[in-house]
């Protein structure tokens, strides 16, 4: 068989595989989560101290507990699946989750692409720095800042007046390990993500949180157009918030109820 022909078939057998996987990977209807009786959950995974692996390689953290806590309201076991923070909403459009949480902050860009529910918390960009450094906007210019690639801080730094360079990193501890390092001046990051860091590892003599950058509500996404999903979580966050549910892990992670006022 010539090496064309060979070559082609290939092609064409990836692509029925390809197309086979697609066909597997729809956008479901709540109808047909509810079938099912699992509703498959996107987040990260590195992200501390919303979605993160402990010791134990288990999922924890804020956005993991108010996750759960969904799929509980909604009588539907939680079936978790980690991936890249910048591939999540693409995924969900290929219908590999039924629903990100994963602390995307609401922007009009990322709501071209999916739907948003109602924020379940509010937050902002802030700038930490090692003591003595860079401690505002203004502080940062001609300084390196290191962000979270895809994230609204890595949009919220490119738009810094004077800011040298900014350094984009796969993972927020990837970042701080090269401000640690010396190897980039600030690092922008959730406000409560940086409380976190600090604290976990007993950094509260060498890094210092500076101003915020800007304020953002942060909530789950649907696929685009995908109502009855989308009602469906706006009503169980809503039941959580009246019965106390919604406080009860706010306060456990953070010590202070962080929904939108």
């Amino acid at each position: 068989m010539p090496f064309q022909e060979v070559a082609m078939r290939k092609v064409l057998v990836f692509l029925g595989i390809l197309a086979l996987g697609l066909a597997f990977a729809q956008v479901r209807t709540f109808d047909q989560i509810k079938k099912s009786g699992e509703i498959r959950i996107g987040t990260e995974g590195a992200f501390p101290p919303f979605n993160y692996f402990d010791a134990k390689n288990q999922l924890t953290g804020f956005e993991i507990d108010l996750g759960n806590a969904i799929a509980k309201k909604l009588g539907l076991k939680p079936k978790w699946i980690a991936q890249s923070f910048d591939s999540l909403l693409i995924q969900l459009g290929q219908g590999r989750f039924d629903f990100v949480i994963a602390s995307h902050g609401i922007t009009e860009e990322r709501a071209k692409a999916v739907d948003f529910t109602n924020p379940h918390y509010c937050t902002g960009g802030i700038i930490v720095s090692k003591k003595g450094g860079p401690k505002t906007k203004k502080d940062l210019e001609g300084k390196v800042v290191g962000v979270q690639i895809g994230t609204t801080y890595m949009e919220a730094a490119q738009k810094i007046p004077g800011v040298r360079q900014v350094r984009t990193y796969q993972k927020d501890p990837d970042a701080l390990q090269d401000l640690l390092a010396g190897r980039v001046d600030a690092w922008i990051t959730d406000r409560f993500v940086a409380k976190e860091a600090i604290k976990e590892r007993k950094l509260e003599g060498t890094l210092q949180l500076g101003e915020l950058v800007f304020q953002e509500r942060v909530a789950m996404a649907v696929a685009k157009g995908n109502k009855s999903v989308l009602d469906a979580l706006n009503k169980a966050l809503a039941d959580l918030m009246k019965d106390g549910t919604y406080a009860q892990i706010s306060k456990k992670w953070f010590g202070e109820d962080v929904r939108c006022r």
